[in-house]
């Protein structure tokens, strides 16, 4: 079956995979990262999150990469990763859920103006909203980016009563979404929402790609909720229309310093809402599960989802 090396957790976490993977692949040996006993070039499998450059290589019969994350840019930022090997972004329905579940929360956070009443909550003011909130129905929500993670999102807040449109770089299909696509698509994906939630992968495209412009398009009042990487909204943009009204509230998970600097501004900013990068993490069984499945198919042959596509950048 080969040997799985893994870095994430570190070793206090590795008598937990080991367990894991004995009853899921009994015939699979099981290394810790920073074993110094490892030999690299016994390594057939890798999962792993944020390697250190260079160690990879070193694995010269490497059969494939699995992410310890929805994101590969923290494997792909090395030079010298062996592009040759498959790269296997991490999947299953763990991640999918969470990661709706997190969304709605923003969403809905957004809705009924939280901030607001954190801000309250924090100088023992009783502060009321002035007339009636909005209904779920009276708010378009606009996801960006619709793979793995962003069509069940999409899917959950139609679920939940809202109006959802979806834009991708290819042509994408869900119930109860409109969906828009490409660049000639993107004008009107942004003038049909007010709040914008981002779900797309970093690559060199998407990187500083939600401006201060695009703010500006979304309807009053405009909402912003980044789930994705911190480096596709350009921060400064982002505070200047936080500071401006042009957007009433943004929920960030993301961003590009972590953990966020002490003296940044968004901190304190009282139309935000800060998470620590905790929107979707698969547990560990939920992972050693996906990984199984994943060294099971490659071994006898199977194509397998969500692998690295590098003409696509995810």
């Amino acid at each position: 079956m080969g040997c799985l090396v893994i870095k994430n957790g570190g070793a206090a976490a590795l008598p937990e995979w080991k367990a894991l993977f004995a009853r899921l692949m009994p015939g699979l040996e099981v290394r810790e990262w920073n074993d110094p006993a490892l030999d690299p070039a016994q390594v057939t499998y890798a999962l792993v999150w944020k390697p250190d450059p260079g160690r990879l290589a070193k694995m010269v019969n490497l059969k494939a990469i699995l992410s310890a994350a929805v994101g590969v840019d923290h494997i792909t930022s090395d030079p010298d990763w062996p592009k040759h090997v498959p790269l296997i972004r991490m999947g299953g329905e763990e991640p999918a859920l969470q990661m709706a579940d997190y969304v709605l929360w923003a969403v809905l956070s957004i809705l009924r103006d939280a901030a607001t009443w954190r801000v309250g909550q924090q100088d023992k003011v009783w502060t009321r909203q002035a007339g009636p909130a909005r209904m779920s129905s009276e708010m378009h929500v606009g996801v960006m980016g619709l793979g793995s993670l962003g069509g069940p999102v999409a899917t959950r807040l139609v679920q939940a009563g809202f109006r959802v449109s979806g834009w991708a770089r290819h042509a994408k299909t869900l119930e109860g979404v409109t969906c828009y696509t490409g660049t000639e698509g993107l004008n009107d994906f942004l003038q049909a929402c007010d709040t914008l939630v981002c779900l797309l992968p970093e690559t060199p495209e998407t990187i500083g790609m939600v401006t201060y412009e695009k703010l500006a398009r979304l309807r009053r009042p405009a909402g912003l909720i980044n789930v994705a990487r911190g480096a596709l909204v350009v921060e400064a943009d982002l505070q200047r229309a936080l500071d401006d009204g042009t957007l009433h509230m943004a929920v960030l998970d993301v961003f590009d310093a972590e953990p966020l600097p002490a003296a940044s501004p968004l901190w304190a900013h009282p139309r935000v809402l800060i998470t620590p990068h905790a929107a979707a993490e698969s547990s560990r069984p939920a992972r050693a599960e996906y990984v199984a499945s994943v060294i099971q198919a490659l071994e006898q042959g199977r194509d397998v989802p969500l692998r690295y596509d590098p003409v696509k950048g995810y």
